[in-house]
């Protein structure tokens, strides 16, 4: 533990986030629900930057390392609605970096009109990123490659941030995340017995996943698939953790421990509306004042709603949601709301 510990503390790390996030308790949802297990939320929705959001932890880690290659520009791709991209502009911005992002357009059929002009691509573009559009069908490494490649033309040092922040470095964050919340609970005096949420670019869930088994081991993870693929979310989080245990020195510490997607929240794909996240999401706000998403914490929130109902939790359990924010995606939904 100690020797992880150093290591975690001896990465360079750029400081983003407002940290440490609030733990919460989520007592009226727990007695809307007749829940035995004590409910709680992890409010990275609090990150601050750019409105928040889990990405910002990876950021840290991932743009400390840019700046240490002398970057003066950062690429990455995602969809019209991402957190990662919204996040990775704010932070590009209040480092002074160009940014330059490949959105993808068209994976979410059947939208609200003003979709691809509202909540994050709106952000993204009041934060001054440089926004090329595409259909998601096409080859968007190729896309990224063609910026990188053009940005290293006019004499600039660029620097390619991955899908989600989703590597080893990213997801690094999230040990450390782990460590955070271990901090939370001693002053608190409790032991929380699982940790769930939203898994879908996998370095959130890999980071969590490395953490917990090396200084929590007794803490059980639940990811909770809002891709509609979650064999391969549970394949890039077994690869991500193990390159972040091996980043870290800490490989043993997974030897033998699943990694747990939950499928059966994402509905009909990625994007698209379920009763569930809907229910969710209004129990959110109306209940706890919580601002979900419909397409990450709104399906998460959805999944632990219904893990509790199925009695999946015992009456001695304390279980934390992990808030992973999209807040500004809500607006591109409005019409489910309204």
């Amino acid at each position: 533990m100690t020797a992880l510990l150093d290591t975690l503390s001896a990465l360079p790390r750029v400081r983003l986030a407002h940290l440490p996030t609030p733990v919460e308790p989520l007592d009226r949802l727990r007695a809307h629900l007749g829940a035995a297990p004590r409910l709680w939320i992890k409010r990275d929705d609090c990150t601050g930057l750019g409105f928040g959001g889990n990405k910002v932890r990876k950021l840290e880690l991932l743009l400390a390392e840019a700046l240490a290659q002398g970057a003066d520009a950062v690429v990455t791709g995602g969809v019209v609605q991402s957190n990662h991209i919204r996040q990775t502009a704010a932070a590009a911005a209040k480092l002074g970096l160009e940014c330059h992002l490949a959105v993808m357009t068209g994976r979410v059929p059947h939208v609200d009109p003003d979709y691809d002009e509202t909540g994050n691509i709106l952000l993204d573009r009041l934060f001054g990123a440089s926004c090329v559009m595409l259909d998601w069908r096409a080859d968007r490494n190729a896309v990224i490659g063609g910026l990188i490649d053009e940005l290293k033309a006019r004499g600039r040092t660029p620097y390619m941030v991955p899908y989600g922040g989703s590597n080893a470095l990213g997801a690094a964050g999230f040990v450390l995340a782990v460590v955070e919340l271990l901090a939370q609970a001693r002053t608190l005096g409790v032991r929380f017995s699982h940790v769930v949420h939203a898994s879908g670019s996998a370095g959130t869930q890999a980071g969590l996943a490395v953490g917990l088994a090396a200084l929590a081991p007794d803490t059980e993870l639940i990811g909770l698939d809002i891709d509609a693929e979650p064999e391969r979310v549970r394949r890039d989080v077994e690869r991500v953790a193990h390159d972040t245990a091996a980043l870290l020195g800490a490989a043993d510490a997974l030897r033998g421990r699943p990694i747990t997607v939950v499928p059966g929240y994402a509905g009909d794909g990625y994007g698209l509306p379920t009763a569930g996240m809907i229910e969710a999401v209004r129990l959110g706000a109306r209940l706890e004042g919580l601002v979900l998403d419909p397409v990450y914490s709104g399906k998460g929130f959805a999944g632990i709603i219904d893990l509790v109902r199925q009695g999946r939790f015992g009456a001695d359990d304390n279980v934390v949601f992990w808030h992973t924010g999209g807040a500004p995606a809500l607006f591109a939904y409005r019409s489910l709301f309204g």
